[in-house]
């Protein structure tokens, strides 16, 4: 694609990568094909290439953003499906990072987007607040027929039946390896999943200890800063990855480090791009080597040779549909490992129609963008279900709760899984389907 930027405008490193960006973009659509919006809408500027040339448009002119050009960007699940499919390697989620934080640099949204959006920043990041409100959305929900925006019916509906009971591991600490210690690794405990689902982190600390791993939850350490970052909100989004680097960088040089496990897979995606992120500041050098050293949970334990057809006997042979999360198999192009692991453990896994495509839950897109959020879960469990699994795996905490507010099959995170298959408790979404009968 051809670019017209000045020289002055390609002074600044963010608008000289996205003119690299769309200068690798040749225009052939094969993004089209993949993209969920595209699918649902029809188009053509809520596809990768229209949007590419909404961004181009706004950049190259450097004019603020205009609310058509807010839509369809707004609209972008950044699935990142595209990337999985670009022939020439665009890099399309630095290009609409760096066009969501012009948004949010240029544009006035009205009042309504505006609350909306301060308040999911302000309240997702912090599990207590988040907790809070929670609580706050299951008593309005019965009330939630009174409410005209789709938006805030769609919060009050994202509350969980039972909101989990805080977990100590998530504190800072250091859990010891049993038996004799192959590594030392920080665990990210993330932020709403400490709200949601407190199980994921205690079956990851268990597996790993079991496989022989020192796991270290380090002291300051707390949101990703995913959310914000996808937002436009820089500077939120780079404080609370900022204070992440620094935590582990002590944890490193206090006692060695030889990975950073994370267990959600939007997370994952958000940290081993912190190298980028901090590529112009003070912190870059810590921050490439943070990037180096993140691993989602299914990689390191691809590492640690899990045991062979381990799985209890009344695990063995359960069905399971896989899903895999977008920013897992896009964002980090992790596709193989969830269920080789799997597989190894004693499951039957067998995957989705269209498993490439998101299941609309994106951060906060499914309270944001409420209307495809739920045709694409729709489509998702569709698909999921046909496979008439006993239970459903992902490694991403979203995609657990988009597709667990729509499905009647049990889902779990694939850690879950595995934890129990070598000796750890059954995951509570059995135990619990179990007992309903």
């Amino acid at each position: 694609m051809q670019t017209n930027f000045t020289a002055e405008q390609l002074a600044d490193p963010d608008t000289a990568r996205a003119n690299d960006i769309l200068r690798s973009c040749v225009h052939c659509g094969f993004c089209t094909a993949t993209c969920p919006t595209y699918q649902v809408l029809g188009d053509e500027l809520d596809s990768p290439r229209g949007r590419i040339y909404l961004i181009k448009d706004m950049l190259e002119k450097d004019r603020p953003a205009d609310a058509q050009t807010v839509k369809h960007i707004d609209r972008c699940l950044s699935c990142l499906a595209c990337m999985t499919t670009c022939p020439s390697g665009v890099h399309y989620m630095h290009l609409v990072d760096h066009a969501r934080a012009h948004i949010e640099a240029t544009y006035r949204r009205p009042l309504m987007d505006r609350v909306l959006r301060r308040v999911l920043a302000a309240v997702i990041p912090h599990p207590t607040r988040f907790r809070l409100a929670l609580l706050g959305a299951k008593i309005a929900r019965p009330f939630a027929w009174l409410i005209p925006d789709a938006r805030l019916r769609a919060m009050l509906a994202m509350a969980p039946k039972t909101i989990p009971p805080v977990s100590r591991n998530d504190d800072p600490q250091v859990f010891a390896a049993t038996g004799a210690r192959r590594m030392r690794v920080a665990l990210l405990t993330g932020c709403a999943q400490k709200a949601l689902n407190t199980d994921i982190n205690d079956a990851t600390i268990r597996l790993l200890r079991r496989l022989g791993c020192e796991v270290v939850v380090a002291r300051g350490m707390g949101c990703c800063g995913a959310l914000t970052h996808h937002m436009g909100r820089v500077e939120d989004s780079h404080a609370s990855a900022a204070a992440n680097i620094r935590a582990w960088m002590a944890e490193k040089a206090a006692g060695g480090l030889d990975a950073i496990v994370i267990n959600t897979s939007g997370c994952g995606t958000t940290v081993k791009d912190y190298g980028h992120m901090f590529r112009k500041g003070p912190l870059a050098s810590d921050a490439a080597e943070v990037s180096a050293l993140a691993l989602d949970v299914s990689e390191l334990l691809a590492r640690l040779d899990l045991p062979q057809g381990g799985a209890l006997v009344g695990a063995r042979g359960l069905r399971v549909a896989y899903h895999a999360a977008c920013s897992l198999q896009h964002g980090q192009q992790v596709k193989s490992a969830p269920k080789d692991l799997l597989k190894r453990a004693g499951f039957e896994v067998v995957e989705p129609a269209d498993s490439h495509l998101c299941c609309g839950s994106a951060g906060t897109y499914n309270l944001l963008q409420p209307e495809i959020s739920a045709e694409l879960k729709r489509r998702k469990v569709a698909t999921l279900e046909a496979k008439s699994p006993d239970v459903i795996a992902a490694g991403n905490i979203g995609c657990m709760m988009q597709i667990g507010s729509a499905s009647g099959v049990p889902v779990v995170h694939t850690v879950e899984l595995l934890d129990w298959a070598t000796g750890g408790p059954e995951p509570r979404a059995l135990r619990e389907m179990l007992q309903a009968f």
